[in-house]
């Protein structure tokens, strides 16, 4: 690839090649040559190319280099600046991803040649020393191959909130908010003014609808940056910098050669990952990664209130892409119509983020193990903004309320008569939250009484969100085998609780009456037709 080489010395580039060649030789790394018949078969190194790096993967270990270069948003082009990001891209992947980032090591140049350690002779360069990983494992390769299993989404999930959690916060000294007004402003001044790429009306329309969001949602951004949630964030976080390593998500590749980059809105990071999943067509995932992040916050209140700014960071995330692939283009003349047709596939993806969407509160009644939580797994990715619908569930914020994870199982005490409005209520108030944002909800939660289910209709009223109710049905044997069958779940529910339940009288039933026992195919079905 052919990088910005303007105003970097010549004897930079040539000092580069060799260390690049050097690298390139298995000997370097000490991997066995052909055997002596000369029918062996070397043991290779391969390169791997980006605009800002060149990788080498050798055996069990990888050496990163800086190319030297120099980038509007990149300057890389001298040695010393090349060791300090090599020192800080180990700095800020540490925590994350600790397996695999070993350390710095340099590589020097004496009367007899070029060493990769030590300390004979002149350091010419500095590589980033990783411990190889499976390269077939990043979360882009599976996604390709089809291999993105769903099970992997909660380990995910906690991950990045924790690496969340854990993150910096900014000084008082950062402008965050004009910072992402800037990238903001240079992301769409770029992708208007690529009119052979992007259709220019389409380019102009999204512009001008961008930069209306802005304006309203300044106040709101302001409010999240003096409120802590502006941090050191990974900063580019997509599925190629996430690899399943020993059996767990890793996040790696950080952003490292500028923290004002990566120093974001915690929901900004996220969206870039939502982002991809979601114009991958992976919109389950996308959907299931959103509800888990948002059930790990540790304050929901803030969180529903910042969807608000959602479409606007899912939308700048994929124009970013999109400027980012033409630039490509131009890089790789062999690959352009490629790199285009790529960047136009971004470029509609961030269009379509900020349609306005119907907004819809679905409310999705019956007794315990009746199908609640998994009917509005699969309903909510079609329903309102992407990534889907908030999914609020009564079990994961009864827990809320206990201060304890959602599969911790709570003592009998917290299952008072007294605590279920304290539960309901909580529910009620975080749906108004998610829909004064803009972003529809499903209410996952028993409502076996009439005036529980008529005081959820209210909460869609006031917020002018249009109402459905669902109350699955299903025979006390198909009720106490599932719940018994469960595992790993919010739910405490147990056969003897069901058969309680099933005692209840649940009153006059207006909402939508459907069978839970038939296939979740044709209960999904059903249920989408009574939603309309």
């Amino acid at each position: 690839m052919t990088g910005v080489s303007s105003g970097i010395a010549a004897e930079q580039i040539e000092t580069q090649a060799a260390v690049f060649a050097f690298l390139a030789d298995p000997a370097t790394h000490g991997l066995a040559p052909p055997d002596k018949s000369g029918q062996g078969v070397a043991a290779s190194v391969t390169r791997i190319e980006t605009h800002g790096s060149v990788v080498f993967l050798a055996g069990a270990d990888a050496y990163k280099i800086k190319r030297a270069v120099r980038f509007p948003f990149m300057d890389f082009s001298t040695l010393e600046k090349r060791r300090l990001a090599c020192e800080h891209e180990i700095a800020v992947n540490r925590w994350n991803a600790p397996e695999i980032y070993l350390g710095t090591v340099a590589i020097r140049r004496d009367a007899n040649g070029l060493h990769l350690g030590g300390t004979r002779g002149t350091i010419i360069e500095w590589a980033v020393h990783l411990r190889r990983f499976d390269e077939t494992q990043t979360f882009d390769k599976l996604a390709e191959a089809g291999l993105l299993d769903l099970d992997l989404i909660p380990p995910f999930a906690d991950i990045v909130a924790a690496a969340h959690e854990h993150a910096p916060r900014c000084g008082e000294d950062i402008d965050a908010t004009r910072m992402f007004f800037n990238t903001l402003q240079d992301a769409l001044n770029a992708v208007t003014a690529a009119r052979d790429i992007f259709p220019s009306e389409s380019a102009d329309a999204f512009k001008k609808k961008a930069l209306g969001l802005f304006a309203g949602l300044e106040p709101l951004l302001r409010a999240r940056e003096k409120a802590g949630f502006v941090r050191l964030c990974h900063g580019d976080l997509h599925l190629r910098n996430i690899v399943l390593h020993e059996g767990q998500p890793l996040l790696f590749d950080a952003i490292e050669f500028d923290d004002r980059i990566a120093t974001c809105d915690i929901l900004y990071d996220f969206a870039f990952v939502l982002m991809d999943l979601w114009q991958r067509q992976l919109h389950a995932h996308a959907s299931r990664l959103f509800n888990l992040y948002l059930w790990r916050s540790p304050d929901m209140d803030a969180a529903l209130d910042a969807l608000a700014t959602l479409p606007l960071f899912l939308a700048l995330r994929a124009a970013i892409r999109a400027q980012v692939t033409v630039a490509l283009s131009r890089l790789e003349p062999d690959k352009r119509a490629q790199r285009i047709a790529e960047a136009q596939r971004f470029f509609a993806s961030a269009e379509a983020f900020l349609e306005s969407q119907p907004l819809c509160l679905i409310a999705i009644g019956g007794l315990s193990g009746s199908g609640k939580s998994t009917l509005a797994k699969v309903l909510a990715p079609a329903l309102g903004h992407a990534p889907g619908a908030v999914h609020l569930r009564s079990d994961v914020e009864r827990k809320r309320l206990f201060g304890v994870a959602a599969h911790e199982r709570l003592p009998q005490d917290a299952y008072r008569p007294e605590i279920a409005p304290q539960v309901y209520e909580r529910l009620r108030d975080l749906a108004r939250s998610a829909l004064l944002a803009g972003h529809s909800v499903i209410v996952d939660a028993v409502h076996a009484t009439a005036e529980e289910r008529a005081l959820i209709e209210d909460i869609a009223a006031s917020a002018g969100a249009r109402f459905t109710g669902l109350w699955l049905d299903a025979s006390a044997e198909t009720l106490c085998a599932r719940v018994d069958k469960r595992k790993n779940d919010a739910s405490d529910a147990t056969a003897p609780v069901v058969r309680a339940q099933l005692a209840w009288d649940l009153g006059p039933m207006r909402w939508q009456r459907l069978d839970a026992a038939q296939p979740l195919s044709e209960l999904t079905e059903l249920a989408i037709k009574a939603i309309g």
